[in-house]
C-alpha cells in the first residue's frame, strides 16, 4: 500500500484500538457497565477492521493476471467495504442489543472508577490516533472539506480510518456520560441508553462508508483536475487535433484506465497516426502517473454524426472536446 494509503494512520489506529480494547474489557468485568462491554466490542471490531484495510493493501499489489488483465486494485475496496459490514454487525448491531438488555434488565455499576479511568485513558490515546488520521489526511487532502475528501477520496483508508477514529471518540464521550449519569443516578437505565446510542452512532457511520465504498466498487472516473491534465496532454495541435470523447475509470486508487476516440486528419498516414498515439500516451502518463492504462482510438471527426447524437460522448458521464475548427469534417 502506498503512502497514500495512510499505512501509518491504519498502524496507529490498530496499536491504539488493541490497548483500548483490552483496557475497556478488565473495566466491565470489574464494573459490570454494558457501555463498556459495548466498547470493548467495538474497539475489537475496530482492530480488525483495521487488520482488514492492511490486507486489502497487500492484496492489491498482486500482479494481473490472465483471468484479472487489470491487476487487484479493487481489493483495497472490497476490503473497506467489508469494513462497513464488521462496524455495523459486531459493532452497531452488538451495542443496541446490549443496550437493549441493560434496559430491560438494570444493574448499578460497580467499582466506579475502574470504567471512568479506561474512558479516560481511551480518550486519550483514541484522541493521538485521531490526530494521526488527520495528519496523514491532510498530506493528500489538498484545499478540499473533510465531507468532501470523504465522499471523493479515490483511497478508501484514510476516510475510513478517520470516520472510525471520530465515531470512536464520540462513543466515548457518550459511554462516559452514561456512566456518569448511572453513577450520579445510581439508575443503571443511563448505562443502557448510553449503549444503545453508541449502537445508533455505530451503525450511522457504517452505512456512510458502505455508500462510498459501493460507488468505488461501482466505478468511479478521475477527478476533474486529472481529467482536464489527461485533455491537456492528449492533443498536440498537430495530428491528434481534438477529443471526440473520452472515459476514465479508476480499477484502484492509484491505477486509472483512460479510453478516448481522438480526431486526426483524413491525410494523415498511420505511421503519423501511431507515432502521434504513442506520443499522447507519454505525455499522458507525465501529466498523471496513475493513467496506467490508456487506449486511444484514432477517428475522423464529424460534425454531422454529433448533431444527429450518434456520437458516443452523447452518452452520460462522458467527456467531449471538439477538435480544432481546420479538422476535416468528413466520416
Amino acid at each position: 500500500m502506498s503512502a497514500s494509503g495512510g499505512t501509518k494512520a491504519i498502524v496507529a489506529a490498530l496499536a491504539a484500538n488493541l490497548a483500548i480494547a483490552v483496557a475497556k474489557f478488565v473495566a466491565f468485568l470489574f464494573s459490570g457497565s454494558s457501555s463498556m462491554l459495548a466498547e470493548s466490542v467495538h474497539s475489537l471490531a475496530d482492530s480488525g477492521n483495521q487488520g482488514l484495510l492492511l490486507l486489502g493493501g497487500k492484496r492489491a499489489k498482486r500482479e494481473a493476471t490472465p483471468e484479472h488483465p487489470f491487476g487487484y486494485g479493487r481489493e483495497r475496496y472490497i476490503y473497506a467495504f467489508l469494513v462497513s459490514i464488521v462496524l455495523f454487525s459486531v459493532g452497531g448491531m452488538f451495542a443496541i442489543y446490549e443496550g437493549y438488555e441493560k434496559i430491560k434488565h438494570p444493574h448499578a455499576i460497580e467499582a466506579w472508577y475502574w470504567p471512568v479511568g479506561v474512558l479516560v485513558f481511551a480518550i486519550i490515546v483514541e484522541s493521538i490516533s485521531f490526530r494521526t488520521a488527520i495528519v496523514e489526511s491532510n498530506a493528500t487532502r489538498g484545499k478540499r472539506s473533510w465531507k468532501e475528501f470523504i465522499r471523493h477520496s479515490k483511497a478508501p483508508e484514510l476516510p475510513v480510518v478517520l470516520l472510525e477514529d471520530l465515531g470512536a471518540l464520540v462513543g466515548l464521550v457518550l459511554a462516559l456520560v452514561g456512566v456518569s449519569l448511572a453513577l450520579g443516578t445510581g439508575n443503571g437505565v443511563w448505562d443502557g441508553i448510553g449503549t444503545l446510542c453508541i449502537g445508533v452512532l455505530l451503525i450511522v457511520i457504517a452505512i456512510v462508508l458502505a455508500a462510498e465504498t459501493k460507488s468505488l466498487l461501482l466505478g468511479e472516473a478521475a477527478g476533474l483536475e486529472d481529467v482536464e491534465k489527461i485533455k491537456a496532454a492528449m492533443v498536440d495541435g498537430d495530428v491528434v487535433t481534438g477529443i471526440i470523447h473520452m472515459r476514465t475509470l479508476h480499477l484502484g486508487p492509484e491505477e486509472l484506465l483512460v479510453a478516448a476516440k481522438i480526431a486526426v486528419e483524413h491525410d494523415d498516414t498511420a505511421a503519423e497516426v501511431a507515432h502521434a498515439i504513442n506520443a499522447a500516451e507519454t505525455r499522458i502518463r507525465e501529466a498523471v502517473p496513475i493513467a496506467r492504462v490508456i487506449y486511444l482510438e484514432p477517428d475522423i471527426y464529424s460534425a454531422a454524426a454529433a448533431a444527429t447524437g450518434t456520437n458516443p460522448a452523447k452518452s452520460p458521464g462522458a467527456t467531449e472536446a471538439e477538435p480544432a475548427p481546420e479538422a476535416d469534417t468528413d466520416n
